[in-house]
């Protein structure tokens, strides 16, 4: 089916779609299911944090001011770029001293003034959803705002990081594939020495931060170590992307339950955690989170395993942002489908019969039907 940008809200996909802030262009791709579709493919600058953006750059620029005065991003970026993460570490290293020093210094002196003993600092874990700020929770707003140093993943929305208030130090911590600019034991240590010296510090992660976000394993950390943690959920991708493209998730008749999977396997590699034959119920709705380059993998496991082949699909990339695309196509067809639109990282994957209640399904259909009786038209008249 056909590959579509954003369309306003709830509402039909339009015929055709302007973008006033992105490059985009037209091109003909190949499909089973309509030879001679058109797609919409748009290059536009990603909504979040990634490794080597000037804003990520520009946020991070007072850890590494200690270096010297005439220093500028280009070294980092360069460092990232290239995957060298010690050398990006290394860099920021002097200045991420410097300001935990001056938090110990501070509160020494806020314990001296008070004549008491004070306990450590917190740390928050906060979900921001899947992308839309419109989405986070007005908990979640006050956490970021009252926030004196912030770590950030990688698929926090810019739009969301603008929240930060002015006083506020943030730090990259996000991952990609190939290139990891913390390992999670790096991560743990910083909230912890942070925390330990009194630091009001938030962990800002997309969607939900006890859904796949390894929330779990920071949360048991830091209270092992005696620091209070506390847990601000957010609206996990797959209930924020399945609103916007107007998916139940679940459905009395049609899907009973609905099941969460990790497209990752633990180790790495192209195939999914094995979970396949337990996952292809045709009464449950599949969400796969992380999934893009398991795909081809999953998808011929599920249809081994019972899951017909012409289930309903969808795969959204960057989900509820103004530089969202999908792809509807049935599950025999998805993994040619999301490889002809040439799909990015992040993409959510929604897997079941409830994808053909969407209204953008059923538009999508009959722009296939259309492209398809056009198609036979143009054969008769040769």
């Amino acid at each position: 089916m056909a590959l579509a940008l954003r369309p306003p809200r709830f509402q039909p996909l339009a015929a055709s779609i302007s973008a006033t802030s992105t490059s985009c262009a037209t091109s003909a791709r190949p499909s089973s299911s309509s030879p001679a579709a058109a797609a919409a493919i748009c290059a536009a600058a990603s909504p979040f944090t990634e490794a080597t953006s000037s804003s990520r750059y520009r946020r991070d620029a007072w850890s590494y001011t200690a270096q010297d005065s005439s220093f500028s991003s280009p070294a980092s970026s360069a460092a990232a770029a290239s995957g060298r993460r010690d050398d990006e570490i290394a860099l920021q290293l002097p200045e991420l001293r410097r300001l935990l020093e001056a938090l110990k210094a501070s509160r020494g002196k806020g314990l001296e003034g008070a004549g008491a003993a004070s306990g450590p600092g917190r740390v928050a874990l906060v979900g921001t959803g899947p992308g839309d700020p419109d989405l986070l929770t007005l908990k979640a707003v006050r956490a970021i705002q009252d926030a004196d140093l912030v770590l950030y993943d990688r698929l926090v929305s810019n739009e969301v990081l603008d929240l930060v208030g002015q006083g506020a130090r943030l730090l990259y911590v996000g991952k990609t594939a190939g290139y990891h600019s913390r390992t999670q034991e790096e991560i743990h240590e910083l909230l912890l020495s942070f925390a330990e010296a009194g630091a009001n510090v938030v962990r800002l992660k997309g969607g939900d931060p006890l859904v796949f976000g390894r929330g779990g394993e920071e949360m048991d950390f830091l209270q092992q170590q005696g620091i209070r943690v506390e847990v601000v959920p957010g609206i996990t991708s797959a209930s924020g992307i399945a609103a916007e493209l107007g998916i139940p998730l679940t459905h009395r008749g049609v899907a009973t339950s609905v099941r969460f999977l990790t497209g990752h396997s633990r180790n790495g590699g192209t195939d999914p955690l094995f979970v396949a034959e337990n996952a292809a119920d045709p009464d449950t709705t599949l969400v796969v989170y992380m999934g893009l380059s398991t795909l081809p993998s999953l998808a011929p496991k599920l249809m081994k395993h019972g899951l017909p082949p012409n289930t309903p699909a969808v795969a959204v990339e960057r989900g509820t942002t103004p530089q969202q695309r999908m792809v509807f196509a049935t599950l025999k067809d998805l993994v040619d489908e999301v490889h002809s639109a040439d799909l990015v990282s992040p993409t959510l994957i929604i897997i079941g019969k409830v994808v053909a209640l969407s209204p953008f399904w059923v538009e999508s259909s009959e722009q296939d039907a259309l492209t398809n009786e056009n198609s036979h038209k143009t054969e008769a008249k040769r």
